[in-house]
């Protein structure tokens, strides 16, 4: 096997694993970044992808390849609206974000499974026909050498996830909503006699948590899994949430850290097919992404500032 050969089935495979775990990382970060800590982000990624997989087996045969991407929209609308649990509870009736997103955390997939075997009379969906699968990007793949390291049987929805992060640093630090959704999460009382609506602006962090959330849940069902079960979303929530606090809350810090984790996780897919790692014993590089996400978050979590006002309840009167 040459080492080109190599790095495209690490950066191919890299780039799958870590799409989930960029659309959800950058959805922490908004949510984060208005002073809601979402907890509730696995919760969200279960919703988004149950959805999503019911989605493209009931429109598959329609729809045609389009359905991938339609189920995509629709498991982002359905992490949405699961979203608005988590803003009421924290933001008009001031729970604790912690409790309320394990709340979300442990209601999602008992619901999810519940209506599962309600639709299909058994623990598990199908498997989906119709997946996002690989991509060859017309004549950049056959660029010598880059061309067939990056963009030959690659991860379409991969590069849209990394466009979304440098859409997402945009709108957070050069747009007027961004600087406002900032400045709710450092010093609402401030934000507030500025005339800034709090309760709005950490609706919409929430929100579109929810939104990137359901999106991150419906890649990994529609790309890794291809189907729905209980276990389909094992952890990558918590992966995601790692990966936004290793990027310090910034959405290109949170897509690279994905990337990172995404690497750790397929090494244990691929490994096999690499010479260099072949030899290790394949339970080392399954559990490797969850011996880093502790590790990342013990070292990390620690130095990292957050916003100052990150997990604090505001009270108008106040």
């Amino acid at each position: 096997m040459t080492a080109t050969t190599m790095l495209q089935i690490l950066v191919s495979s890299m780039l799958i694993y870590a799409t989930p775990l960029i659309f959800t990382s950058l959805g922490g970060t908004f949510s984060e970044r208005s002073g809601i800590v979402n907890v509730g982000l696995e919760g969200i990624m279960t919703m988004g992808a149950f959805s999503s997989v019911v989605f493209n087996l009931t429109f598959a045969d329609s729809l045609g390849k389009v359905t991938p991407w339609l189920a995509l929209l629709f498991g982002g609308v359905i992490g949405l609206i699961f979203s608005l649990l988590h803003a009421v509870a924290t933001i008009n009736f001031r729970a604790d974000h912690i409790i309320s997103g394990t709340v979300i955390n442990l209601m999602a997939p008992a619901l999810a499974v519940f209506l599962v075997k309600v639709l299909y009379g058994k623990g598990q969906t199908d498997n989906i026909q119709e997946s996002f699968g690989y991509w060859d990007f017309p004549g950049l793949s056959h660029l010598p050498v880059i061309g067939k390291i990056f963009f030959k049987q690659t991860s379409l929805i991969g590069f849209v996830s990394i466009l979304v992060a440098f859409l997402a640093w945009f709108i957070l630090f050069k747009t007027r909503f961004g600087l406002r959704l900032r400045a709710v999460g450092e010093h609402p009382q401030a934000a507030d006699t500025l005339g800034i609506n709090v309760y709005l602006m950490r609706y919409s962090g929430v929100m579109i948590s929810g939104l990137l959330g359901g999106f991150g849940g419906a890649v990994f069902a529609q790309q890794i899994s291809v189907n729905f079960s209980a276990s389909t979303i094992a952890g990558q929530g918590f992966i995601a949430m790692a990966a936004m606090i290793f990027g310090k809350w910034n959405p290109i810090g949170a897509m690279l850290a994905s990337l990172f984790f995404g690497l750790s996780q397929s090494l244990a897919v691929v490994g096999a097919q690499l010479p260099v790692i072949s030899g290790i014993p394949i339970v080392y590089l399954q559990i490797a992404p969850y011996v880093l996400t502790i590790a990342v978050l013990a070292i990390f979590l620690g130095k990292s500032t957050g916003p100052k006002a990150n997990g604090v309840n505001y009270i108008k009167s106040k």
